[in-house]
């Protein structure tokens, strides 16, 4: 089996002969000229390894192709020198041998030509790491998506800097400021909120055109949200200044709960509801979404409340007088426990009537299909 080794590289002229150049002797004059000239030139180290890769091989033929330009002529200069070769040596197959990752490019030239059996990379022992950072460096360079995502970021941020120095004379709060703006760049990117806003606006319009009720939900879910913001703001501001953190949070989700409740089962009925309207087949997860975002919404305002008893912040939940012809029950209050258990039972109760109510409608939908096919 003929094996033809070839050394490729771009670079000027070792010979005052043309190339290619053929056979160990030529290869070997060829080393010898490049080492003088130039001890410390890849090329000579890309020349030696194809002299040992011909020496280990069993019928191998060893030759250099070179071009001096790193253009379209160049690379049809150097496709023809390797027509040449194929044409008097009828190589089966080749090994290429290069000296860094420009030159590794012109492989296809070769593999166009005759099969290749293994691409060998020269690269000075020293100067692995720095040629591949290299190589890194310029790919990354290369790519304009790369370039716009963090090159302009930081550029941006290093332009800005001096400015916020100047203004708040504090370089620890001008980091700040710089980091907190990237954070939010990468958080937009990374979470592909742009690709998101992008598609926002169609389908807002694919939902106005189709009619779709989710649109009306979603609308007033998210002023219901609104409207528990600010009611949990106004129980926030009522306990004044003096309260620590984690009461004022757990009295801003005591008040705000119920609000964002609301919203979340106006969605999602809004969701069901087109569901519903195309007369496609209802999923559980659609029909089990409202209960449970009751359920939850039960469990953290139970827990809420509990923890603002114990802190003494909200008066006991009073239970008054009941009066059912000759019984009475006198007015009494319930104890922090005994409140809380009743909120986790109302949320346990809530999540199994949706768990059963989604199983009913799936088996309903099971039997209808299966109707229909007999």
């Amino acid at each position: 089996m003929s094996t033809l080794v070839v050394c490729l590289y771009r670079g000027p002229a070792l010979s005052e002969s043309s190339p290619p150049y053929v056979g160990r002797e030529a290869v070997e004059r060829l080393v010898t000229s490049a080492g003088i000239e130039d001890p410390e030139d890849s090329r000579v180290n890309c020349l030696l390894e194809g002299l040992r890769v011909a020496r280990d091989l069993d019928e191998s033929t060893v030759a250099v192709v070179t071009a001096a330009t790193d253009s379209v002529a160049g690379d049809r200069e150097i496709a023809g020198q390797i027509d040449q070769l194929v044409t008097e040596y009828d190589p089966e197959s080749a090994v290429v041998v290069v000296d860094s990752a420009e030159d590794e490019r012109l492989v296809p030239l070769v593999e166009s030509r005759v099969p290749v059996d293994a691409v060998d990379r020269v690269v000075v022992r020293q100067a692995r790491d720095i040629e591949s950072t290299y190589y890194l460096l310029k790919q990354f360079l290369g790519d304009e998506e790369l370039r716009k995502t963090v090159l302009v970021p930081v550029g941006i941020a290093l332009l800005v800097f001096p400015a916020l120095l100047a203004v708040f004379q504090s370089p620890a709060l001008s980091l700040g400021s710089i980091a907190a703006v990237l954070g939010v760049f990468l958080l937009y990117k990374g979470l592909r909120i742009d690709d998101l806003l992008a598609t926002l606006s169609e389908r807002i319009r694919d939902s106005l055109y189709s009619g779709q009720v989710s649109l009306v939900t979603y609308v007033v879910g998210a002023g219901l949200a609104l409207a528990g913001a600010f009611v949990g703001a106004l129980g926030v501001s009522a306990l004044g200044t003096d309260t620590g953190e984690l009461i004022l949070a757990t009295r801003f989700v005591h008040d705000a709960i119920p609000w964002l409740t609301g919203a979340a089962l106006i969605a999602s009925a809004g969701r069901l509801l087109d569901e519903v309207i195309r007369n496609d087949e209802l999923g559980t997860a659609y029909v089990n979404l409202p209960f449970v975002a009751v359920a939850v919404g039960l469990a953290v305002r139970g827990f809420s409340a509990y923890f603002l008893r114990l802190a003494d912040v909200s008066p006991p939940v009073t239970v008054p007088e009941i009066a059912i012809g000759s019984t009475e029950i006198e007015a009494f209050s319930l104890a922090p426990g005994t409140h809380l258990a009743v909120f986790i039972l109302g949320s346990i109760v809530v999540s199994l009537v949706g768990v059963r109510v989604a199983a009913y409608l799936s088996s309903a939908d099971y039997e209808g299909q299966f109707g229909e096919g007999a």
